[in-house]
């Protein structure tokens, strides 16, 4: 068992390494991600990667009153808006960081036509919003699933307790997550980001850049054999043939797994979209994991035929 997924799985991806031999497998299933739909058994066969950074900066050596030294004190969390609004165009959506989407892999007509259609107003009322923004020129299952995305997720500086109090903060800092397409590499990109960042920060202020954690994409083969036998156990189970996705989350050691072992890599999602991940009441649904129980146990069962020896004299 390992439990430091959040943190980024430090140790994981050098176990691996370390132990290639012991962990040698004729196929890896990955019981991670989401199905489509509810009642809608789902074949992931692409994950995002992960480029995940926090952004500091430094203004004053000390908070300062802002009427002793408003005008004349750099204000970091000032300048941290400005950085953010330099990260993104309004209009198109499109992430500003010079090279960002040098990389990446456009998406075949083909495989478009693989995925199942998205009730994009169904959607909206799961948010409670009455748009879905994104870059412009592709559509929603596009954006979540194989298209690059920048995102501020936490922004900390100055006060913030109850009531006022008139300061010119010393520090303030960002974190800010990129989801990436396949072919992008997280530590390019995260020399990108840091370089851009730093060129375009206005003067009076110190700049880092933490590298918190990461991980690169992945895409596997949708029909290769071990998937086309759960995709027999999952409709055996559900009555009904999987559909057919790619996922925007990220699984960093399924790269890590892919690239060591060599083996085909199954990807099952087993949640649901409203199961509230990273949000307060987390869930799963009971009747998908039984389900998943019945059809791992049922791809157990076809890939031990599948690998059986023949009768004496056959091939």
């Amino acid at each position: 068992m390992e439990g430091e997924e959040e943190i980024g799985s430090p140790h994981l991806a050098p176990f691996v390494r370390a132990n290639r031999e012991k962990l040698r497998a004729d196929v890896v299933v990955v019981s991670d991600g989401a199905m489509f739909a509810p009642q809608t058994p789902t074949l992931t066969y692409g994950l995002r990667g992960l480029c995940y950074l926090e952004v500091r900066l430094r203004g004053a050596r000390r908070d300062l009153h802002s009427g002793a030294f408003g005008g004349v004190a750099p204000n970091p969390i000032q300048a941290l808006g400005w950085l953010l609004a330099r990260l993104k165009d309004e209009k198109t959506g499109r992430v500003l960081i010079p090279g960002f989407y040098e990389k990446v892999r456009p998406l075949p007509q083909e495989e478009k036509a693989l995925w199942p259609s998205l009730d994009e107003e169904a959607l909206k009322r799961e948010l409670g919003v009455e748009v879905l923004p994104g870059e412009e020129g592709y559509s929603p299952l596009e954006r979540l699933w194989a298209r690059p995305t920048l995102d501020p997720n936490g922004v900390w500086g100055g006060y913030q307790g109850e009531g006022s109090k008139t300061v010119i903060p010393a520090e303030a800092g960002m974190k800010l997550s990129m989801r990436l397409a396949p072919d992008q590499d997280p530590e390019e990109v995260a020399d990108l980001a840091e370089a851009y960042l730093k060129a375009v920060c206005p003067p009076g202020y110190t700049l880092e850049v933490l590298r918190l954690h990461g991980g690169r994409p992945v895409l596997t083969d949708p029909f290769s054999p071990p998937m086309r036998l759960m995709a027999r156990a999952l409709e055996e189970v559900w009555g009904r043939p999987p559909v057919y996705a790619r996922e925007g989350g990220t699984i960093p050691v399924v790269a890590e797994l892919q690239e060591t072992l060599g083996a085909p890599i199954v990807l099952l999602g087993l949640g649901l979209p409203d199961d509230n991940l990273h949000a307060p009441n987390e869930k799963l649904d009971l009747v998908n994991l039984e389900k998943g129980v019945a059809a791992i146990r049922r791809f157990h069962g076809l890939l031990a035929e599948e690998l059986s020896p023949g009768p004496a004299g056959s091939p």
